[in-house]
């Protein structure tokens, strides 16, 4: 069998998302859930959270979820805010 028309075309349009301006993803870095994990400091189900909430973009590749290193650094920069 395999996965249902509609989820194999939301990964290729989040995919696309990915790839750079010039339509090269080249330059992109790919991490790994807990790579991306260790980096924020947070658990793995904390990523896997953000990406299923689509609030950290990834792209699925076979099982698993690769985040691009800007995005992980994006969504850091966006996350802090003033607590005094």
């Amino acid at each position: 069998m395999g996965k249902p028309l509609a989820s194999r075309s939301l990964e290729r349009e989040r995919w696309k998302q990915m790839v750079t301006p010039s339509g090269d993803i080249s330059d992109s870095k790919f991490l790994t859930v807990a790579e991306v994990a260790s980096m924020m400091r947070v658990s793995k189900m904390t990523v896997y959270r953000l990406v299923h909430s689509g609030e950290l973009p990834a792209v699925r590749v076979g099982r698993s979820f690769r985040v691009r290193e800007d995005d992980a650094n994006e969504y850091l920069k966006s996350s802090f805010y003033n607590a005094g």
